[in-house]
């Protein structure tokens, strides 16, 4: 019988804190007690977890006692306080905000690529990155390593559940008013997203750019340990439920085609390749949904430069891009203790 685990899991009743359970169930981690905790706006209700209800409790001060693994998906402010205590309380910290992301010394992983990083982890506290971050650096790894990478250019089609619950119902609230010829009255995004596009995820810097598109600007370079890759990118909302899709154009520092960029994917671990667009076969949000794979397809030569490579990546926010990958760093973590 092995070693099992006291967790910890900090937003228990959000969009993100619910997968965390979902999938550390699916994946048969070591639980010997699962802590779900929440504001006090949410404690007292029941989470399901291995065909049981249990009760989320209030946040507190004391919620650490005798817990080895923490995760933590409860807002940045949340992490700020709380995440230290319960590192002080001797969890290793999982966190998945974007708080402690560009902390020197907090370790940003995504175990396909540093899984080695979890180690050196000097506040107990390791950062999963941002979720378009994750799918994204996944697809990029053996090309990383095969011929290097100068350049990226991205632009993300990012699903409401990146914004969190009452992002999903008020796209499903505003197709049903339109749909009714009801007025439209958005509050978690500043126009109605239902059939409508917004070239803008979190807030804007005095440079044009997002703060999402700098998360994964300054995110990627830290996770590859390599600050020469330039990587601009647009981050934009589109009205999909569950799963972020990305156009990324690569330029290599040395040539790659595009069957052996393929070739590479093939042999990737929790990537799947989907490209024959002849026969209409590519990735799509709705074969990604509830899925821990990355998708990866429309791989092509990039005709405009002479060491160019387009991809087109779509995976479950939801999953690789917050709580499939703080499981897999949780596994990691465990492997030493």
């Amino acid at each position: 019988m092995g070693k099992k685990y006291n967790v910890a899991v900090v937003g228990a009743t959000g969009v993100v804190g619910q997968e965390m359970l979902k999938v550390l169930e699916e994946r048969k981690f070591p639980i010997e007690k699962i802590i779900p905790l929440a504001s006090s706006r949410t404690a007292g209700t029941r989470v399901e977890f291995q065909d049981k209800e249990i009760v989320v409790q209030e946040l507190k001060k004391d919620s650490f006692q005798d817990v080895q693994i923490a995760l933590f998906s409860a807002g940045s402010e949340v992490s700020e306080k709380y995440a230290p205590i319960a590192a002080a309380a001797g969890a290793v910290v999982i966190d998945n905000t974007a708080y402690f992301r560009m902390d020197p010394d907090v370790p940003l992983v995504v175990p396909e690529i540093n899984a080695r990083e979890v180690r050196n982890r000097p506040k107990g506290i390791i950062a999963n990155p941002n979720c378009s971050t994750a799918q994204m650096v996944v697809a990029l790894k053996p090309i990383y390593d095969a011929v290097g990478i100068k350049r990226l250019v991205i632009s993300t089609y990012q699903a409401v559940s990146g914004t969190g619950k009452e992002a999903i119902e008020e796209l499903q609230q505003e197709v049903l008013d339109i749909l009714q010829m009801k007025p439209v009255k958005p509050e978690v995004y500043p126009y109605q997203i239902a059939f409508n596009v917004l070239p803008h995820i979190d807030s804007f810097l005095d440079s044009g750019y997002s703060k999402e598109e700098m998360k994964m600007v300054n995110e990627t370079q830290k996770i590859f340990g390599d600050d020469s890759i330039r990587i601009t990118a647009t981050t934009c909302r589109v009205p999909v439920f569950y799963c972020h899709s990305e156009c990324v154009n690569i330029e290599t520092k040395q040539k790659i085609s595009a069957a052996e960029v393929r070739a590479l994917l093939n042999k990737a671990e929790n990537i799947i390749v989907a490209d024959d667009p002849r026969k209409n076969i590519y990735p799509m949000p709705i074969l990604a949904a509830g899925k821990n794979d990355t998708f990866v397809g429309r791989i092509r030569e990039d005709i405009s430069i002479d060491n160019g490579i387009e991809l087109f990546i779509v995976s479950d926010n939801l999953r690789k891009g917050a709580a499939f990958n703080a499981v897999q760093i949780a596994e990691e973590v465990i492997k030493d203790f």
